[in-house]
C-alpha cells in the first residue's frame, strides 16, 4: 500500500509580520516546516510533497535545501481545499494520503503511525487526527456519539455542551486516494470566507473516524509572534528535559537553546546562556559554555569549551578552548590541543597537544603535534586576492609575535625568535630570527617635550 503526504506550506501568516512565509518562522532557529518535514521523513511515506503559496520561491529554496521533494503552487490562497487540489498528483500516485499543516511543527511520527493504523483497521474513508487539549477555545470540536466520530463543529457553531469538549481537530487527516479525488471536484465555496475548505470533504464522503493522539502539541500552531515564542519556550524545555533523560546536566535552564537534531552524551553539562544548533553532535563528560555558541560542531569526549564561538569545526577528545575564541568553518582540533583566550582558528588543522595559549590567529594552516605558539602569533594567509596555506612541524615553537606569511613551512622541531616576520621554510631543527638591527637614538627630543607636556 503506497501512501503520500500533501503538506500546506502557503499560507502569508499576516499576523506574524514577517517578510518570510509562516511556515519559515523558526522554532528553535528551524523552521516550523522543517519539523513537519522531519516527522513525515521518520514516518517513511512513498511521496511527500508540498503546497506553497505567498513567496512561494522562499519556501522552495528551503524544501530544496532538503532534499527533492516535489512541490505545487497554489497561486492565490483560496483554503485548504484549493491548495489540496493543486497537489492532487500526489493522491493519484498512492492509496492512502496524508494531509498535514506545514506550521504545526509538533506533529511526530508515532500520531502517524498510529493514525495509519487505527484508519486501515476501521475501513474508514477519512480519519481526522484530534488531540484533547486543557484550553480548546478557538479549536473545533470533535463530535462523537458513543465513541464513535461524528462531525468537527466550529467553536462558533457549537453548543454550550459540545463547547465544553477537549478534544480537538488537529488539521491533520489521512484519506483514501480515491475518495478524496472523488471529493475535492465537488468542495464549494458557499461559505462567509468564500473559501474550499478540507473540512468539507470529511461530509462528501462520509465514512470517517477520528484518531486521538496521545501528543496534545500536535494542534499547536502559531499566528502571532507571541503564540511563535510560546511554541519555542515549550519546544525548548522539551528538548532539555529529554537530553536529560539522556544524562546531559543543567544548573540552569538560563539562557540554554538547543536545537532538536542536537545530540549530546551522558555527563556532559552544558552552562547558561549557551546555544548549540544544527547537526551538532557533542561527546560524552564534556563542559560546554558559559556563552558559547555551537553549530554544526561535532565534539568529542572530555571537551570543555569556555565563552566559545564554533562554527562546522571538529574538536577531538581532551581539548579545552576558551575563554574569547572562536573556531571558523573548515577546523580540526585534535586531541589533547589547548586553544586559549581571543584566539581564532578558521580552516585550520591542528595537530594533537598542540598549545595556541593567547591572542593568536591561524587561517588555511597544517599544525602538527606538540607544537607551542607564543602570545600574539598570526598565519598571514591572505595577500588581497588568492588565499595560501601555511604547514608548520610537529614540536615546532612559534615565537611571540611570529608573522608567518604564506605560503609558507616551518619545519619539525623548528623555532622562530620572537617578533620574527617570516617569508621563508625554515628547515627542522632551525631556529629563525629575523629582526632589524637595534638603533639607539639618544637624548631624543620628544621626550623631553612630553617630560614637560605631562
Amino acid at each position: 500500500m503506497k501512501t503520500g503526504c500533501i503538506i500546506l506550506a502557503g499560507g502569508a501568516g499576516t499576523r506574524m509580520k514577517s517578510e518570510k512565509p509562516k511556515v519559515l518562522c523558526e522554532v528553535l532557529k528551524k523552521p516550523m516546516l522543517g519539523w513537519v518535514m522531519d516527522a513525515a521523513e521518520d514516518f517513511g511515506f512513498d511521496v511527500t510533497a508540498v503546497v506553497t503559496g505567498y513567496k512561494s520561491e522562499l519556501t522552495e529554496e528551503y524544501v530544496r535545501s532538503r532534499g527533492e521533494y516535489p512541490t505545487y503552487l497554489q497561486t492565490e490562497q483560496k483554503g485548504t481545499g484549493d491548495a489540496v487540489k493543486r497537489a492532487a498528483a500526489v493522491a493519484e500516485q498512492t492509496d492512502i494520503v496524508c494531509v498535514l499543516c506545514g506550521d504545526a511543527p509538533f506533529i511526530d511520527g508515532d500520531t502517524l503511525r498510529g493514525s495509519l493504523e487505527q484508519h486501515k483497521q476501521s475501513g474508514a474513508a477519512v480519519t481526522v487526527i484530534s488531540a484533547e487539549v486543557e484550553n480548546p477555545a478557538g479549536y473545533g470540536r470533535i463530535i462523537r456519539e458513543g465513541g464513535k466520530f461524528l462531525a468537527i463543529r466550529e467553536q462558533k457553531d457549537c453548543s454550550p455542551e459540545e463547547a465544553k469538549i477537549c478534544e480537538v481537530n488537529s488539521g491533520a487527516y489521512w484519506f483514501d486516494s480515491k475518495a478524496l479525488l472523488e471529493a475535492l471536484p465537488k468542495l464549494s465555496t458557499k461559505n462567509a470566507a468564500g473559501e474550499y475548505y478540507l473540512t468539507d470533504c470529511i461530509e462528501i464522503i462520509g465514512n470517517a473516524c477520528a484518531y486521538k493522539s496521545d501528543n496534545p502539541d500536535i494542534v499547536l500552531g502559531a499566528n502571532t509572534r507571541q503564540s511563535l515564542y510560546e511554541l519555542n519556550e515549550k519546544a525548548r524545555k522539551k528538548v532539555l528535559y529529554g537530553l536529560m533523560e539522556q544524562g546531559v546536566s543543567f544548573i540552569t535552564l538560563d539562557g540554554i537553546i538547543i536545537s532538536p537534531d542536537v545530540r549530546i552524551g551522558c555527563d556532559t553539562t552544558v552552562f547558561p546562556n549557551t546555544v548549540i544548533l544544527g547537526n551538532t553532535e557533542i561527546g560524552s563528560g564534556c563542559e560546554i559554555g558559559a556563552n558559547s555558541h555551537i553549530e554544526n560542531c561535532t565534539i568529542g569526549n572530555n571537551v570543555k569549551l569556555n565563552n566559545v564561538q564554533a562554527y562546522s569545526a571538529v574538536v577531538e577528545d581532551n581539548v579545552t578552548v576558551g575563554p574569547f575564541a572562536q573556531l571558523r568553518p573548515g577546523t580540526v582540533i585534535r586531541r589533547g590541543v589547548k586553544i586559549g583566550d581571543f584566539v581564532e582558528i578558521k580552516n585550520s588543522d591542528i595537530g594533537e597537544n598542540t598549545s595556541v595559549a593567547h591572542l593568536t590567529y591561524l587561517g588555511d594552516s597544517d599544525v602538527g603535534r606538540g607544537v607551542n605558539f607564543g602570545c600574539g602569533c598570526v598565519t598571514a594567509n591572505y595577500d588581497g586576492i588568492n588565499k595560501f596555506r601555511t604547514e608548520i612541524g610537529d614540536h615546532a615553537f612559534i615565537g611571540c609575535n611570529t608573522n608567518l606569511i604564506a605560503p609558507v613551512k616551518v619545519g619539525e622541531n623548528a623555532a622562530t625568535a620572537a617578533g620574527s616576520t617570516i617569508t621563508k621554510p625554515v628547515p627542522p631543527n632551525s631556529l629563525a630570527v629575523e629582526r632589524g638591527a637595534t638603533r639607539i637614538i639618544e637624548n631624543w627630543e620628544k621626550n623631553f617635550k612630553r617630560k614637560k607636556k605631562i
